[in-house]
Protein backbone atom coordinates (compact mmCIF):
# COMPACT_ATOMS: atom_id res chain seq x y z
CA UNK A 1 0.00 0.00 0.00
CA UNK A 2 1.17 3.19 -1.29
CA UNK A 3 2.05 5.75 1.85
CA UNK A 4 0.57 8.90 2.14
CA UNK A 5 3.94 10.37 2.95
CA UNK A 6 7.57 8.57 2.92
CA UNK A 7 10.65 10.61 3.97
CA UNK A 8 13.03 8.47 2.74
CA UNK A 9 16.54 9.58 4.64
CA UNK A 10 16.45 13.48 3.94
CA UNK A 11 18.81 15.37 4.48
CA UNK A 12 19.44 19.07 3.85
CA UNK A 13 22.87 20.67 3.94
CA UNK A 14 23.34 24.76 3.29
CA UNK A 15 26.89 26.54 2.42
CA UNK A 16 28.37 28.96 4.43
CA UNK A 17 30.57 31.74 3.77
CA UNK A 18 31.98 32.64 -0.17
CA UNK A 19 31.98 30.54 -3.25
CA UNK A 20 35.42 29.15 -2.49
CA UNK A 21 34.46 28.08 1.14
CA UNK A 22 33.93 24.73 2.09
CA UNK A 23 31.79 25.37 5.65
CA UNK A 24 28.52 24.42 5.74
CA UNK A 25 25.74 23.43 8.05
CA UNK A 26 23.45 20.44 8.06
CA UNK A 27 20.42 21.50 8.57
CA UNK A 28 18.53 18.04 8.44
CA UNK A 29 20.29 15.12 8.71
CA UNK A 30 19.05 11.48 7.75
CA UNK A 31 15.57 11.84 8.58
CA UNK A 32 13.33 9.10 7.55
CA UNK A 33 9.85 8.06 8.09
CA UNK A 34 6.08 7.61 6.78
CA UNK A 35 2.45 8.46 7.44
CA UNK A 36 -0.19 5.98 6.59
CA UNK A 37 -2.57 6.78 3.74
CA UNK A 38 -5.42 4.79 5.44
CA UNK A 39 -5.23 5.87 8.74
CA UNK A 40 -5.23 9.89 9.53
CA UNK A 41 -2.88 10.85 12.76
CA UNK A 42 -1.59 13.80 13.83
CA UNK A 43 2.59 13.26 13.68
CA UNK A 44 4.44 15.89 15.94
CA UNK A 45 7.85 17.16 15.25
CA UNK A 46 9.52 18.77 18.28
CA UNK A 47 12.35 20.50 18.51
CA UNK A 48 14.06 23.59 20.23
CA UNK A 49 15.23 26.69 17.82
CA UNK A 50 18.05 25.28 15.24
CA UNK A 51 16.89 21.73 15.66
CA UNK A 52 15.43 21.36 11.84
CA UNK A 53 11.71 20.81 12.10
CA UNK A 54 11.04 23.51 10.24
CA UNK A 55 13.69 23.52 7.01
CA UNK A 56 12.15 19.61 7.30
CA UNK A 57 8.98 21.12 6.97
CA UNK A 58 9.87 23.26 4.25
CA UNK A 59 10.94 20.65 2.13
CA UNK A 60 7.56 18.40 2.33
CA UNK A 61 6.14 21.09 1.14
CA UNK A 62 8.43 21.54 -1.79
CA UNK A 63 10.03 25.07 -0.79
CA UNK A 64 13.57 23.58 -0.21
CA UNK A 65 15.25 20.66 -2.08
CA UNK A 66 16.86 17.60 -0.13
CA UNK A 67 20.64 17.63 -0.82
CA UNK A 68 20.34 14.35 -0.47
CA UNK A 69 17.50 11.09 0.28
CA UNK A 70 13.58 11.88 -1.56
CA UNK A 71 9.91 12.63 -0.09
CA UNK A 72 7.56 10.98 -1.75
CA UNK A 73 3.46 12.51 -1.60
CA UNK A 74 1.33 9.32 -2.26
CA UNK A 75 3.90 7.19 -3.70
CA UNK A 76 5.14 10.38 -6.21
CA UNK A 77 8.16 12.72 -5.68
CA UNK A 78 7.26 16.07 -4.02
CA UNK A 79 7.61 18.47 -6.86
CA UNK A 80 9.63 21.29 -5.70
CA UNK A 81 9.80 24.11 -8.74
CA UNK A 82 7.25 25.79 -11.18
CA UNK A 83 3.47 26.49 -11.34
CA UNK A 84 2.65 24.11 -13.27
CA UNK A 85 -0.07 20.87 -13.23
CA UNK A 86 1.80 18.69 -11.59
CA UNK A 87 2.78 21.27 -8.35
CA UNK A 88 -0.78 22.69 -8.36
CA UNK A 89 -2.20 19.29 -8.07
CA UNK A 90 0.29 18.79 -4.92
CA UNK A 91 -0.73 22.00 -3.33
CA UNK A 92 -4.45 21.12 -4.11
CA UNK A 93 -3.35 18.09 -1.75
CA UNK A 94 -0.97 19.49 0.77
CA UNK A 95 -1.13 22.53 2.50
CA UNK A 96 0.44 24.77 5.26
CA UNK A 97 -0.67 26.98 8.39
CA UNK A 98 2.21 29.16 9.33
CA UNK A 99 3.08 30.40 12.48
CA UNK A 100 2.03 34.07 12.70
CA UNK A 101 -1.46 34.66 11.23
CA UNK A 102 -0.40 38.81 10.64
CA UNK A 103 2.22 37.63 8.50
CA UNK A 104 0.17 35.63 6.60
CA UNK A 105 -2.44 37.87 5.22
CA UNK A 106 -1.64 41.31 3.60
CA UNK A 107 -3.07 44.15 5.93
CA UNK A 108 -4.99 45.62 3.39
CA UNK A 109 -6.52 42.55 1.76
CA UNK A 110 -9.63 41.68 3.13
CA UNK A 111 -9.82 37.94 4.58
CA UNK A 112 -12.83 36.56 2.31
CA UNK A 113 -10.47 37.29 -1.25
CA UNK A 114 -7.65 34.26 0.02
CA UNK A 115 -10.19 31.98 0.67
CA UNK A 116 -12.21 32.56 -2.89
CA UNK A 117 -8.67 32.48 -4.99
CA UNK A 118 -7.66 29.37 -3.49
CA UNK A 119 -11.53 28.06 -4.28
CA UNK A 120 -11.04 29.05 -7.57
CA UNK A 121 -7.53 27.96 -8.17
CA UNK A 122 -7.55 24.57 -6.66
CA UNK A 123 -11.24 23.77 -7.21
CA UNK A 124 -12.11 25.29 -10.23
CA UNK A 125 -15.09 27.43 -9.32
CA UNK A 126 -16.05 30.25 -11.37
CA UNK A 127 -19.58 31.03 -10.02
CA UNK A 128 -19.68 33.18 -7.28
CA UNK A 129 -22.55 31.03 -5.10
CA UNK A 130 -20.68 27.83 -5.84
CA UNK A 131 -17.30 30.02 -4.29
CA UNK A 132 -19.02 31.38 -1.20
CA UNK A 133 -20.45 27.64 -0.57
CA UNK A 134 -16.96 26.82 -0.32
CA UNK A 135 -15.60 29.66 1.76
CA UNK A 136 -18.15 29.25 4.11
CA UNK A 137 -17.93 25.29 3.99
CA UNK A 138 -14.40 25.67 5.09
CA UNK A 139 -14.73 28.52 7.59
CA UNK A 140 -17.34 26.08 9.48
CA UNK A 141 -14.93 23.32 10.37
CA UNK A 142 -12.78 25.49 11.99
CA UNK A 143 -16.14 27.71 14.09
CA UNK A 144 -16.30 30.49 12.09
CA UNK A 145 -18.79 31.53 8.69
CA UNK A 146 -18.78 33.62 6.12
CA UNK A 147 -20.55 36.43 7.71
CA UNK A 148 -18.44 36.52 10.11
CA UNK A 149 -15.65 37.05 7.82
CA UNK A 150 -16.62 38.31 4.68
CA UNK A 151 -15.75 41.78 3.77
CA UNK A 152 -13.36 41.86 7.24
CA UNK A 153 -9.59 42.94 6.98
CA UNK A 154 -7.19 41.08 9.15
CA UNK A 155 -7.23 43.30 11.51
CA UNK A 156 -11.00 43.79 12.31
CA UNK A 157 -10.27 39.60 13.91
CA UNK A 158 -9.08 38.51 16.66
CA UNK A 159 -5.25 36.67 16.56
CA UNK A 160 -7.84 33.37 17.33
CA UNK A 161 -10.19 34.03 14.53
CA UNK A 162 -7.14 34.96 11.98
CA UNK A 163 -5.66 31.55 12.72
CA UNK A 164 -8.68 30.13 12.54
CA UNK A 165 -9.01 31.83 9.35
CA UNK A 166 -5.62 30.62 8.11
CA UNK A 167 -7.17 27.01 8.53
CA UNK A 168 -10.04 27.46 6.71
CA UNK A 169 -7.97 28.83 4.21
CA UNK A 170 -5.91 25.94 3.80
CA UNK A 171 -9.01 23.80 3.87
CA UNK A 172 -11.03 24.92 1.07
CA UNK A 173 -9.01 22.48 -1.07
CA UNK A 174 -9.85 19.42 1.16
CA UNK A 175 -6.33 18.69 1.49
CA UNK A 176 -5.31 15.22 2.54
CA UNK A 177 -2.20 16.35 4.54
CA UNK A 178 -1.94 20.10 6.75
CA UNK A 179 1.50 21.19 7.61
CA UNK A 180 1.10 22.96 10.95
CA UNK A 181 4.25 25.07 11.46
CA UNK A 182 4.15 26.08 15.56
CA UNK A 183 0.11 27.00 14.94
CA UNK A 184 -0.14 28.15 18.37
CA UNK A 185 2.93 29.83 19.23
CA UNK A 186 1.84 33.39 18.34
CA UNK A 187 -2.22 33.08 19.75
CA UNK A 188 -3.18 33.79 22.88
CA UNK A 189 -2.92 31.11 26.43
CA UNK A 190 -6.74 31.27 26.25
CA UNK A 191 -7.44 30.38 22.94
CA UNK A 192 -4.44 27.80 21.76
CA UNK A 193 -6.07 24.74 22.61
CA UNK A 194 -8.72 25.83 20.70
CA UNK A 195 -7.09 25.53 17.96
CA UNK A 196 -5.38 22.52 19.06
CA UNK A 197 -8.36 21.16 19.51
CA UNK A 198 -9.36 22.09 15.98
CA UNK A 199 -6.79 20.21 15.07
CA UNK A 200 -7.89 17.05 16.49
CA UNK A 201 -11.20 17.45 15.02
CA UNK A 202 -9.92 17.65 11.78
CA UNK A 203 -8.30 14.34 12.15
CA UNK A 204 -11.05 12.50 13.71
CA UNK A 205 -14.26 13.94 11.34
CA UNK A 206 -12.72 15.37 8.50
CA UNK A 207 -10.03 12.42 7.99
CA UNK A 208 -6.97 14.76 7.46
CA UNK A 209 -3.78 13.70 8.56
CA UNK A 210 -1.62 16.93 10.13
CA UNK A 211 1.90 17.22 10.70
CA UNK A 212 1.98 19.49 13.52
CA UNK A 213 5.63 21.43 14.28
CA UNK A 214 5.85 23.02 17.72
CA UNK A 215 8.57 23.58 20.62
CA UNK A 216 5.53 22.85 22.93
CA UNK A 217 5.56 19.43 24.69
CA UNK A 218 2.25 20.30 26.54
CA UNK A 219 0.19 20.30 23.63
CA UNK A 220 2.19 18.01 21.78
CA UNK A 221 1.25 15.38 24.25
CA UNK A 222 -2.68 16.30 24.30
CA UNK A 223 -3.21 15.76 20.73
CA UNK A 224 -0.10 13.55 19.50
CA UNK A 225 -0.15 10.51 18.03
CA UNK A 226 3.51 9.69 17.39
CA UNK A 227 6.05 12.26 17.82
CA UNK A 228 9.80 12.56 16.14
CA UNK A 229 12.34 14.54 18.61
CA UNK A 230 14.84 16.32 16.55
CA UNK A 231 18.39 17.84 17.91
CA UNK A 232 20.76 19.74 15.80
CA UNK A 233 19.01 17.88 12.59
CA UNK A 234 19.40 14.48 14.17
CA UNK A 235 16.01 12.46 14.90
CA UNK A 236 16.99 11.14 18.56
CA UNK A 237 13.86 9.72 19.61
CA UNK A 238 10.20 8.85 17.95
CA UNK A 239 7.10 6.76 18.48
CA UNK A 240 4.04 6.70 20.09
CA UNK A 241 3.50 10.01 21.87
CA UNK A 242 2.52 8.94 25.46
CA UNK A 243 5.45 5.70 25.26
CA UNK A 244 8.17 8.83 24.65
CA UNK A 245 6.46 11.91 26.38
CA UNK A 246 5.92 9.45 29.60
CA UNK A 247 9.16 7.74 30.26
CA UNK A 248 11.79 9.53 27.21
CA UNK A 249 15.32 7.55 27.05
CA UNK A 250 17.17 10.01 25.04
CA UNK A 251 19.22 12.37 27.28
CA UNK A 252 17.98 15.07 24.71
CA UNK A 253 14.40 13.52 25.39
CA UNK A 254 14.59 13.77 28.76
CA UNK A 255 16.12 17.74 28.50
CA UNK A 256 13.04 19.07 26.87
CA UNK A 257 10.35 16.95 29.36
CA UNK A 258 12.92 18.30 32.49
CA UNK A 259 12.71 22.10 30.48
CA UNK A 260 8.73 21.82 31.00
CA UNK A 261 7.30 22.94 34.30
CA UNK A 262 5.28 19.70 35.67
CA UNK A 263 2.02 20.18 37.22
CA UNK A 264 3.00 17.83 39.72
CA UNK A 265 5.44 19.74 41.00
CA UNK A 266 3.93 23.41 40.51
CA UNK A 267 4.57 24.48 43.84
CA UNK A 268 8.25 24.10 43.50
CA UNK A 269 8.32 26.07 40.27
CA UNK A 270 11.36 24.42 38.98
CA UNK A 271 12.50 25.00 35.43
CA UNK A 272 15.95 24.13 35.10
CA UNK A 273 17.10 20.80 34.03
CA UNK A 274 20.04 19.20 35.78
CA UNK A 275 23.74 20.54 34.58
CA UNK A 276 24.91 17.13 34.36
CA UNK A 277 21.76 16.53 32.09
CA UNK A 278 22.70 19.61 30.08
CA UNK A 279 26.62 18.44 29.61
CA UNK A 280 25.51 14.63 28.46
CA UNK A 281 23.24 16.05 25.61
CA UNK A 282 26.49 17.90 25.05
CA UNK A 283 28.73 15.32 24.96
CA UNK A 284 26.44 13.11 22.65
CA UNK A 285 26.44 15.92 20.01
CA UNK A 286 30.24 15.54 19.65
CA UNK A 287 29.62 11.77 18.93
CA UNK A 288 26.63 11.76 16.81
CA UNK A 289 28.70 11.13 13.55
CA UNK A 290 28.32 7.52 13.59
CA UNK A 291 25.16 7.17 15.62
CA UNK A 292 22.13 5.41 14.71
CA UNK A 293 18.48 5.12 15.57
CA UNK A 294 17.49 1.53 17.08
CA UNK A 295 13.73 -0.13 17.42
CA UNK A 296 13.07 -0.86 21.33
CA UNK A 297 10.76 -3.61 21.84
CA UNK A 298 7.56 -0.60 22.82
CA UNK A 299 7.34 1.03 19.73
CA UNK A 300 9.84 3.31 19.71
CA UNK A 301 13.10 4.25 18.27
CA UNK A 302 16.47 5.60 19.79
CA UNK A 303 19.38 7.09 18.66
CA UNK A 304 22.59 5.36 20.28
CA UNK A 305 25.75 6.34 19.85
CA UNK A 306 29.48 4.04 19.56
Amino acid sequence: MTDLLHVDHVSKRYAQGGVLSRDHVDAVIDADFSLNRKAPEIFTIIGESGSGKTTLARMILGLETPTSGRILFEGAPVPTTGTGRQRRAFMAKVQPVFQNPFEAFNPLKRVDRYLSSTARSFLGLTKPSDIDAAMDAALHKVGLTLAEVGGRYPHELSGGQLQRAAIARALVCNPSLLIADEPVSMVDASLRMSIVNLLKALRDDAGVTVIYITHDLATAYYISDRILIMQKGRVVETGPARVVLDAPLHPYARLLKASVLSTADAGAGRLEPSSALIAECDGLLQRADGSRLVAQADGRQVRVYG
